[in-house]
């Protein structure tokens, strides 16, 4: 076990000081309307290490693991850190120790071949092309990844983890009567786990690919929105990326620091009372979220972070040194993709919590507005404004669901969208599909409710 050889280092840290190991593994393959344009491994291991001296940390890393590089990165990262603190001069006090002890997932890499994956793409794809033959154009698209990492400090923490996720993905498209593209994309199953444990056999996503296949004809028949202010619904998938993109990253204490629009914010009222706003670290009642951190890359033991507490904004996500800065208790949030990465402060799974509404409900309450279920590519910055394409989505009039609409857009500032939510539904979905790009690639979770609220929508 990696674990082993890292632990006859822990005598040897000096000052504040952290020793990582840390393993990549991904497999990915994508077949184009039956075309194989990827069928790619890929795997990554190296070495980490960090010194904390005077308020600089010196870094370093090295793609090896034996007992020569981790002294060659303990090496250098301490005159790295020496550096610094000669040449700079202001000079900080050492962080303050954390209690230590070993933490592990419990997990034993059990990866999927490469061509189990290749061949249960092409059995999804075969059934695409043999069922729906009026399509113009289909894409699976089929990942299998984890992130192995072992950690010692010289606080005495020495943790073990293994985080594995696995992802089927489709995207069809059909023309219209006018002879326009239409496209629908959407997660056909997956999320934290292995390749084995999440999927049995390509028989088992027909159902999932009929549905998406019906959902994008109702949306080739579909109109466009009505652009303006509209009482709308936000399923899951929407209401999880605003969670991240537009609020999440507001919240991050390094881009508050950075001038985050959420720095003038903490106790006061950002949002609706129904909405609590969590950052998971790694269960919700009682399971393991997508992306389960028991202890992050700085050696803290890994807490929730409750950012919005019934409509009150009252924590950011904090590495040790963050919160050292603000006076309050770290959180556990400092990560690092791979072993060349410094940590830094990311998201782990981040949702809304369910409120006490039903989803019919929620949509007959609405006279004229739509209910919005899928959502593409988006933005948001450190004001908290987005945007947010929108991929598929309903008309409701009179509290009833009517056409399918075209793609679309919503635009806004979150804080002031979740100021006007009004119903939560009782529902919880998590998605860990994507990746989050704060300066590195970084698996997280997102999720939460449905929420029914006023916002921005384009036009024609």
């Amino acid at each position: 076990m990696q674990q082993d050889m890292l632990a006859a280092y822990k005598p040897k840290l000096a000052g504040h000081t952290e020793l990582r190991l840390h393993r990549n593994s991904g497999r990915n393959v994508l077949i184009v309307s039956g075309n194989v344009t990827t069928n790619s491994s890929s795997e990554s291991t190296g070495l980490s290490a960090r010194v904390y001296n005077g308020g600089y940390w010196g870094f370093a890393s090295a793609a090896g693991s034996d007992a020569k590089d981790v002294d060659g990165v303990l090496d250098a990262a301490a005159r790295n850190a020496a550096f610094l603190t000669s040449r700079l001069g202001t000079y900080k006090p050492d962080l303050t120790a954390l209690p230590g002890g070993f933490v592990t997932s419990g997990l034993v890499s059990r990866d999927a071949d490469q061509k189990t994956l290749l061949e249960f793409g092409r059995e999804l794809d075969a059934y695409i092309a043999k069922t729906y033959p009026n399509l113009t154009a289909r894409y699976v698209a089929v990942r299998s990844d984890f992130i192995e990492k072992s950690l010692v400090t010289s606080d005495g923490a020495d943790s073990y983890s293994l985080i594995p996720r696995a992802h089927v993905m489709c995207q069809l498209s059909a023309e219209t009567s006018d002879g326009v593209i239409v496209e629908l994309y959407d997660r056909l199953g997956g999320g934290g786990g292995f390749w084995g444990e999440l999927f049995t056999s390509p028989e088992s996503l027909y159902g999932k690919l009929d549905a998406l296949y019906e959902t994008l004809m109702k949306k080739r028949d579909g109109v466009f929105t009505n652009a303006g202010v509209r009482d709308v619904v936000l399923d899951s998938e929407l209401a999880g990326i605003l969670a991240h993109e537009a609020i999440g990253h507001t919240t991050e204490a390094d881009l508050v620091l950075g001038g985050s629009v959420a720095g003038a914010f903490l106790g006061k009222a950002v949002a609706s009372e129904l909405v609590t706003l969590v950052d998971f670290a790694n269960t919700y009642e009682g399971a393991e979220c997508p992306q389960p951190i028991y202890v992050d890359d700085e050696g803290v033991i890994a807490s929730d972070a409750r950012i919005i507490e019934n409509g009150v904004l009252r924590c950011f996500m904090h590495n040790r040194e963050s919160a050292a800065h603000f006076n309050h208790a770290p959180t556990g949030n400092a990560r690092a993709y791979s072993f060349s990465d410094e940590p830094l402060i990311r998201m782990r799974n981040t949702a809304i919590l369910p409120g006490s509404d039903k989803l019919d409900a929620m949509i007959a309450s609405i006279d004229d507005g739509y209910y919005l279920t899928h959502t593409g590519n988006g933005q948001a910055d450190l004001t908290s404004e987005f945007m947010f394409g929108v991929n598929m989505g309903y008309e409701i009039k009179n509290g009833k669901l009517g056409r399918a609409i075209r793609d679309t857009t919503i635009s806004g500032v979150a804080f002031d969208l979740l100021k006007s939510v009004t119903m939560v539904s009782d529902e919880m979905t998590w998605n860990s599909s994507g990746m989050c790009g704060k300066k590195q690639p970084m698996p997280v979770g997102m999720g939460g409710p449905s929420i029914k609220c006023k916002v921005n929508i384009g036009g024609r």
